[in-house]
């Protein structure tokens, strides 16, 4: 069969979106947090001389404060490109976890210099690590055990415990666990042997065992006291021989008992020693005042800065709330008048005009991306507190059931679009300052009374009825179940219940009993 190539130019019909530069910025503005907003907005100012902030009046409300139009025919076509970005938000799958938080993406390695200036906050106090190490070098003994407890520092945690390698958590960006690594209470003697042969064989050559057991021994008696146990049992009794604790009855409760005790069954922990319930309260108000976690005794306290996006207050007039923008949402951003004057300057040579040209486009989409920021968060915060009114006007255990599908049902929307305005902000209300997210939850069927609640919602309402049970009889989790579908007319299955009370960190019912 014979083959031939055509080079007869031929038309074709193809349907294809892509993606504006438009577009692309203003879902990357949306998705920003405030203060990396606000570093942006900065960068802008730095790199384009067009575009300068302008004065606004902090008192004013801000859905009136404008943006100053690019010229008049940009403000006239400003409603339209801003119906056109909705329609495309609307039928593009668009994935806003492939945007970068700054102008470009940057290469693997490179820092933003303005994000670590905004980063940069007082020195931390003094680390565990640097506290035993600091100590570890007052201690008189041979070289062969000083480098052994310098390795032995190194396996510590955050919480001053020695742990094998397969039960560390991984670390975070800043060198903190992401969560807390739950406590060991008790290792067997082959446990406790395996642990430090592993520590041994970490180095090469492998740390002879006579010296690493020496070196832990000094490590041991450093402050705080109890930072190299190796599980909790040995960590409680090492800070009761430091304190010099006379009743031996602690030390036998510590050694023997504290799984039993952890599950609340003082009978059989009465019966095993052979003393009264009453002795053993007391020896457990001494074991109470114990730390299960030293090594937290030097982590940071610094709390991350939250700021606020969106401000909701009480109001003497009106429905009783007022909804605002916080003063970074606000910022007002405006061409310089000069730089429109060189624009119109026909003296002027043709690649300066051609530069003005473009700068004042990109000034006009930075401004247009922000002015749509401040335009959807205030729409989906005024959304906010309608359906939520219960929730500020009496608290978090009346909050209702409110999906994203709801909202972009109403803006006519994707729900990917109510999801990035919503992620990483900060709603400040007289009741504190809460995520924007934790506002959207969904719930379980209709009550009784045709109100939808939230999850959230029946946690919090599960932990009032634990609180309020009587100690000496606590609540079942039938129990509780039954309590919360009389309550609210909920129908909740005992499973659930079962799983928030565990996820509130509360023991059974058994563990909850008071003798």
């Amino acid at each position: 069969m014979a083959h031939s190539l055509s080079m007869i130019p031929s038309q074709q019909m193809r349907l294809e979106q892509r993606l504006t530069p438009q577009l692309i910025q203003s879902m990357e503005i949306l998705q920003l947090p405030l203060l990396a907003l606000e570093a942006r907005v900065r960068e802008e100012l730095e790199q384009n001389p067009v575009l300068e902030e302008a004065e606004i009046e902090i008192d004013r409300e801000p859905q009136e404060q404008k943006d100053e139009p690019l010229n008049t025919e940009a403000n006239r076509a400003e409603a339209e490109s801003f119906e056109r970005l909705e329609r495309m938000s609307r039928e593009m799958d668009y994935d806003h976890g492939d945007l970068p938080y700054g102008r470009a993406a940057r290469g693997e390695g490179e820092r933003d210099v303005k994000i670590d200036a905004m980063a940069n906050t007082e020195s931390r106090g003094e680390s565990l690590r640097d506290s035993l190490m600091r100590q570890w070098g007052l201690i008189e003994t041979d070289d062969a055990t000083r480098a052994a407890g310098e390795v032995l520092i190194d396996w510590m945690d955050d919480d001053g415990y020695l742990r094998m390698e397969s039960e560390h958590r991984p670390s975070s960006e800043n060198g903190e666990s992401d969560e807390a690594t739950p406590l060991i209470m008790t290792r067997t003697p082959e446990q406790m042997a395996h642990l430090m042969e592993e520590i041994a064989w970490s180095q090469h050559p492998p740390i002879d065992a006579a010296v690493l057991e020496k070196a832990l021994e000094l490590l041991q008696t450093l402050e705080p006291a109890g930072v190299g146990a190796r599980d909790l049992t040995e960590c409680l009794l090492i800070q009761l021989q430091a304190i010099e604790v006379e009743d031996s009855l602690c030390e036998e409760l510590v050694r023997h008992h504290l799984v039993t005790l952890a599950k609340n069954n003082f009978p059989a922990v009465a019966k095993a020693t052979g003393r009264s319930i009453e002795d053993i309260r007391a020896a457990l108000k001494v074991i109470g005042k114990l730390n299960h976690h030293p090594g937290l005794l030097y982590r940071s306290n610094d709390v991350p800065k939250v700021s606020p996006d969106i401000i909701v207050e009480y109001a003497d007039q009106g429905d009783g709330y007022t909804v605002k923008l916080a003063r970074g949402n606000t910022q007002r951003l405006r061409i310089s008048a000069q730089y429109r004057e060189m624009l119109s300057d026909k003296d002027a040579d043709k690649e300066t005009r051609e530069y003005i040209k473009k700068r004042i486009e990109s000034a006009g989409v930075i401004i247009d991306a922000i002015a749509y920021r401040r335009q959807r968060l205030l729409e989906i915060a005024k959304v906010i507190l309608e359906r939520q009114r219960e929730f500020f006007d009496f608290g978090p255990q009346f909050m209702n059931a409110l999906r994203m599908r709801d909202l972009a049902d109403e803006f006519n929307c994707d729900p990917s679009t109510i999801s990035r305005t919503v992620d990483g902000k900060y709603l400040q209300t007289p009741r504190g300052i809460y995520p924007l997210r934790m506002f959207f939850t969904s719930g379980p069927r209709e009550t009784d009374g045709g109100d939808g609640q939230s999850w959230n919602s029946i946690k919090h309402k599960v932990k009032e009825i634990i609180e309020a049970e009587d100690k000496r009889r606590p609540l079942t989790d039938d129990e509780i179940t039954q309590k919360l579908s009389e309550a609210s007319g909920t129908p909740v299955a005992r499973r659930t219940v079962a799983k928030y009370r565990a996820q509130l960190g509360i023991p059974s019912n058994r563990e909850r009993k008071v003798h």
